[in-house]
């Protein structure tokens, strides 16, 4: 009896030279981040920080999509199970009901750790094809740099569901006010190009480029000594911390949480009853 194939990984991680290649491996499901994917990212992320070769890492995603959200319905959605706790002391999730599982969960796996990914003292560049779409754009947000290919596409669809944007929220730090508003009043695609203009992303290239124009910019930021890349990260940061970000986040996460209590109460559920179908036909127009 032939042996059983072991899993995929639904993270891969490679390192070429002074650069680890990050990327996600649920390419069945558009790379929809369960929790298994996001502690296995958080993993990498940790690898490529201890590793002193390391200077820079990609962050990409496997086949025709960077990432089309949080996992909100595959066979291997796994939000009700435990995990080991890494970005706050939030407590287990799994074992709570209402309000004390879901602060807790969200807490942990998507402003938790995205806050982490933004820390990282390494240059962070986001290789996009494809979907970047609600917690595929908190992933792209937390990189540094973002080089997307011509067919990429980036949208906030959850206004549908009566949520004011994703939990990691910097719709109007990374664009301006009034676009980041059309960006979620509509729901609508914003093109690469489009993308590009709003200052959201650095680069755009044709799909057949997209990996060598990364990889370009990748190799040029590694010439940097790492300490000087570092503290220049922080840098920028801490500018974006005191034009608020960091206390931005927190007040709509709280108005994040108070909408799914609303639908929790007034709908099927906390996601309004917008499943993945729903989203998916909601999101061709």
């Amino acid at each position: 009896m032939p042996a059983e194939r072991p899993a995929p990984q639904p993270v891969h991680y490679e390192v070429r030279g002074p650069v680890a290649y990050v990327t996600m491996n649920r390419p069945e499901y558009r790379n929809a981040q369960n929790s298994a994917m996001t502690y296995a990212l958080d993993s990498a992320f940790y690898r490529a920080a201890d590793d002193a070769d390391v200077k820079v890492v990609v962050l990409a995603g496997a086949g025709e999509h960077f990432s089309a959200g949080h996992d909100i319905g595959t066979p291997e959605r796994d939000a009700h199970l435990p995990f080991e706790r890494r970005a706050g002391l939030w407590w287990d999730h799994s074992d709570k009901r209402g309000a004390e599982s879901r602060f807790a969960r969200e807490s942990e796996v998507y402003l938790g750790m995205c806050r982490r990914w933004r820390e990282l003292p390494k240059p962070v560049i986001a290789s996009v094809q494809g979907a970047c779409v609600a917690g595929g754009l908190m992933l792209a947000w937390v990189c540094d740099l973002i080089v997307a290919s011509e067919d990429a596409f980036f949208a906030d669809p959850v206004v549908r569901m009566g949520i004011p944007g994703v939990e990691y929220f910097a719709h109007p730090w990374v664009m301006p006010p009034r676009i980041a508003k059309e960006f979620l009043f509509t729901g609508e695609r914003m093109s690469a190009r489009r993308a590009y203009e709003v200052g959201m992303v650095n680069r755009v290239v044709p799909r057949g480029e997209l990996a060598a124009a990364t990889r370009d910019l990748a190799d040029r930021v590694a010439e940097m000594p790492r300490l000087g890349l570092a503290l220049t990260k922080r840098a920028v940061n801490q500018a974006e911390d005191l034009q608020g970000l960091h206390a931005g986040m927190d007040a709509v996460f709280g108005l994040h949480h108070l909408a799914h209590a609303h639908n929790a109460e007034t709908a099927a559920d906390p996601l309004g009853g917008m499943d993945v179908r729903a989203m998916k036909e909601a999101g061709t127009r």
